[in-house]
């Protein structure tokens, strides 16, 4: 019998065999903040308001308001869960994604009958039309500027055709038709191929892709230069998984869709023109970002136009995330390690035995690296590690440098060696004006007028936690028995 092919269902049934990773509830749940503020203390973990803890991916099964819809929240909230998830071991995700991202899968195209996410149509010309009724987007706190895509991956191409990309961005929506979108300014792909649409004064068709396998999700955070401009990151999730992801044509728009999707969004971002994000609220926000704070509503988001809207005809799963939680760690994380690993490892092979990016820093602010150091002329070596990161990854804000025998799981055994093998005079690198993450609210001249210029500036910092290699043996952990049969005594 031949394998099935993944999809956000498939996977479900897979978590729902794995003790304490999947959870749902059949009691109401409004989508306008009770949804988001239930999860927070469930399952959110990372960086959003405390209390909250690491906990089950959740699917609620009746949404005020969306009889023939669920919301799934958490997926990825939990990297054992993603490990899960990847078939594979959790400590090593970075390096999986590594080979995954240079040994990829190219999409392939489908018919449309091989489509379940165009199972039933709706085109925003048929009277009554209206996106915030037909899609249970939710509203994650009560200052949001409205109903978000939180995990809509767009797909868009280049005027000529020749070069793909998938991307995540923050979408809301701002009327029956419209769709206001945030793209992050540079280094996104989707960015380059709207400008090309813009010079010509053309519409940019795209497809916003909502609810799929959570490998997709995790293979599109990629970004230069691991990934360089025309690199489809749907390859990524093809070589996860040894099966290609399938691509439908569009029924209203010149793009494809993820055929296996729950929902399927097709549009135009419309050239050279932009909208206020809070448009219907005026409260100044946007919705709960990485860094656990609420992002600054944008006064010119992108114009995006909905053409059609398909999905499954069986309860279609909205994915949603509440944006400063593990879930983002995963996202953006787990790639980030990744693209770390990819570089320093060219540069210099054999030093870097792992690297994490924890949730103190959202999975895209701070990286942990472990490094190896061979004999006294390593000595150094792990500051150069560190540049390179930085080189690698723009919006990395922190590094810490650990020696092999640290968890870099664990941030107290981190902070242990910050306290135990750490000088604060010689031990602490900063680096000034540089390019960072823009969601940062450190980041604006007005805090640091002297070294932030415009917002998206920052000031880097390296702490190097590791012991002087001719010191070594004065770094010595308590040297306990190892005993095999330990387990034995939790039986």
């Amino acid at each position: 019998m031949a394998e099935s092919k993944y999809d956000l269902r498939k996977v479900i049934e897979e978590l729902k065999k794995v003790p304490g990773q999947y959870h749902e509830t059949d009691l109401e749940i409004d989508p306008e903040a009770d949804l988001s503020g239930v999860y927070r203390y469930i399952g959110a973990g990372g960086t959003v308001k405390r209390p909250t803890q690491e906990g089950p991916a959740m699917m609620f099964n009746n949404v005020k308001g969306f009889s023939n819809s669920r919301v799934f929240i958490g997926a990825l909230a939990s990297r054992k869960r993603v490990g899960k998830i990847m078939h594979h071991d959790w400590h090593t995700l970075g390096q999986y994604l590594n080979e995954a991202v240079s040994n990829p899968i190219a999409p392939v195209l489908v018919e449309k009958e091989d489509a379940p996410a165009q199972e039933v149509v709706h085109l925003a010309t048929e009277k009554g039309f209206d996106i915030r009724k037909l899609l249970a987007a939710p509203t994650n706190t009560p200052d949001d500027a409205g109903p978000y895509i939180t995990m809509g991956v767009v797909r868009g191409s280049s005027p000529d055709d020749t070069q793909h990309d998938v991307t995540i961005h923050r979408m809301v929506l701002e009327d029956k038709d419209t769709i206001g979108m945030y793209i992050m300014p540079g280094g996104r792909h989707i960015g380059a191929f709207l400008k090309e649409y813009e010079e010509i004064d053309q519409p940019m068709p795209i497809t916003i892709n909502i609810g799929l396998d959570p490998v997709i999700p995790i293979g599109v955070t990629f970004e230069p230069p691991t990934t360089p401009l025309g690199y489809d990151e749907l390859g990524v999730a093809g070589a996860i998984r040894n099966q290609p992801v399938e691509l439908v044509q569009g029924v209203a728009v010149n793009e494809t869709g993820i055929a296996r999707s729950e929902w399927i969004i097709e549009a135009e971002i419309m050239p050279n023109t932009s909208m206020q994000e809070d448009i219907n609220t005026n409260t100044g926000f946007a919705m709960p970002e990485f860094p656990g704070y609420n992002g600054t509503a944008n006064p010119a988001v992108h114009v995006v136009k909905i053409k059609a809207v398909t999905h499954r005809k069986d309860n279609p799963i909205v994915q949603t995330t509440i944006g400063p939680s593990e879930e983002h760690v995963s996202m953006a994380g787990i790639p980030t390690e990744a693209s770390i690993l990819s570089l320093v490892n060219r540069a210099i092979p054999g030093k870097v035995t792992n690297v994490y990016n924890p949730s103190a820093g959202g999975g895209k602010l701070m990286t942990i690296m472990q490094i190896h150091k061979d004999d006294i002329n390593d000595e150094g070596i792990q500051r150069q590690a560190a540049l390179l990161a930085f080189s690698a990854f723009k919006e990395l804000k922190t590094v810490i440098l650990v020696d092999e025998d640290v968890d870099i799981f664990d941030m107290n055994d981190v902070m242990w060696t910050l306290n135990t093998r750490f000088q604060a005079d010689k031990d602490i690198m900063v680096l000034e004006g540089l390019r960072n993450h823009p969601l940062d609210p450190s980041e604006r001249p007005e805090y640091d007028p002297a070294r932030i210029r415009q917002r998206g500036m920052s000031s880097k910092l390296v702490l190097d936690g590791t012991f002087p290699y001719d010191m070594k043996e004065q770094f010595v952990r308590a040297p306990f028995k190892e005993i095999s049969n330990w387990r034995d005594y939790l039986k």
